[in-house]
């Protein structure tokens, strides 16, 4: 009796236990497989054609408007230097003086020599004076008043000569005094007092340069300028109506004032294959000095359509071609190759492989894999937030 009813109770407890786990077996599997991941969010920027002027940037140096070396134009010792070194000077002001003693005494002869002529030249004028009269009245011959006049010619061309003479001995005297030929800055001087010194000697004494405005001269390759003139002729650039020129210093720093460019050498150089180009710049504060290492940056043209691309959005492929990452249809990622032509400051300017519309990725990229799809946001938006603490689905008890 009890045996019978232990195996009843055994019986039900195992139909039971049966019972729940067919239960539990019969659950959905797909309870337990975690839901697919949202697509990944990516900032993008919009192509947007726009207009921009295109630079060139190209070394050179600086170097003054105007130079003069001060030299000698005649011989002599120096008595004194009247000028503080590194100075500034103007046109006409006495550096130098010269012992002017033997000039003195050569244009004292020369004065005594044309007051001798000038006294011959009166008694032959008057000579020839009385000789025209009486010659009318044939007191004299003819020869006697030819005679006369041809000896007044020739005292008027003594007279002449030696005020000629005078000029130059005055000349000579003036150069003894050694003046600026322009205005300037001066540097220092090679000679000092009690020096010898000769006229048009190869030394120079000491050189001015004008500072107040400044050439810059910088080298462009020839091929650049070839390039340039097609991109103007075929209407992908527009010719600016001034050729502005700005200019960095050393240092990287900006010159605060803009120069313009004057003119471009017609020949090339053999040895470099290049052409020279000079911008002048206005200089009022001195900040620019002769010699000094710059970078030009010259406007060559106007594009009126420019697709620009941060630097950061743009890669290079195995075979080092430019490319970027673009979204697609179905919001789908697809790479692109580009043709890059300059930089133009953080942006890329591009001439091949974009067009406007086009959504280019420069946040999450590695999140984009080509063919996935994205969600895309304005770069530089605030990200989309995950809730922190998501319910996480449990697998199912077997």
């Amino acid at each position: 009796m009890h045996n019978k009813y232990g195996i009843k109770l055994i019986s039900a407890v195992g139909i039971i236990a049966m019972g729940l786990t067919l239960n539990g077996c019969g659950k959905p599997q797909a309870a337990g497989i975690p839901p697919q991941p949202p697509p990944a969010e990516v900032g993008v920027v919009v192509v947007q054609p726009q207009r921009v002027a295109l630079t060139t940037e190209l070394s050179g140096r600086t170097s003054p408007c105007q130079v003069a070396e001060v030299r000698p134009q005649v011989s002599g010792i120096i008595q004194k230097r009247v000028f503080t070194e590194g100075s500034d000077v103007k046109a006409g002001q006495v550096l130098y003086q010269i012992d002017p003693a033997m000039y003195q005494s050569a244009y004292a002869g020369a004065k005594a020599v044309e007051a001798r002529a000038e006294a011959n030249l009166v008694a032959v004028r008057l000579k020839e004076d009385r000789y025209k009269d009486l010659v009318k009245i044939k007191a004299v011959s003819r020869q006697d008043y030819d005679d006369a006049y041809a000896a007044l010619r020739q005292s008027e061309a003594d007279v002449a000569s030696t005020r000629a003479a005078v000029e130059s001995a005055r000349i000579n005297l003036a150069y003894t005094r050694i003046s600026a030929p322009i205005s300037g800055r001066i540097g220092r001087s090679t000679i000092t007092s009690g020096a010898l010194v000769t006229a048009s000697q190869p030394t120079a004494l000491a050189t001015i340069q004008q500072l107040d405005s400044m050439y810059v001269d910088v080298t462009q390759s020839t091929a650049d300028l070839l390039k340039l003139k097609q991109k103007l002729a075929n209407g992908v650039l527009k010719k600016s109506g001034t050729a502005q020129v700005k200019l960095l210093l050393e240092d990287g720093s900006p010159y605060p004032l803009t120069g313009m460019l004057k003119f471009s050498e017609v020949t090339v150089d053999q040895s470099t294959g290049s052409v020279t180009l000079r911008a002048v710049f206005p200089n009022p504060k001195q900040a620019l000095l002769p010699g000094m290492f710059v970078r030009a940056i010259i406007e060559d043209g106007v594009s009126e359509n420019a697709i620009l691309v941060p630097q950061r959005g743009v890669t290079r492929n195995p075979k080092g071609e430019a490319m970027v990452m673009v979204v697609g249809a179905e919001e789908k990622v697809e790479p692109r190759v580009i043709k890059v032509v300059q930089t133009l400051g953080d942006n890329w300017l591009v001439n091949e492989g974009l067009k406007a519309g086009d959504r280019v990725i420069l946040e999450g990229i590695q999140k984009a894999r080509p063919g996935t799809a994205v969600k895309t946001v304005p770069f530089g938006s605030a990200p989309t937030a995950t809730p922190a603490s998501a319910p996480q689905p449990t697998a199912a008890k077997k």
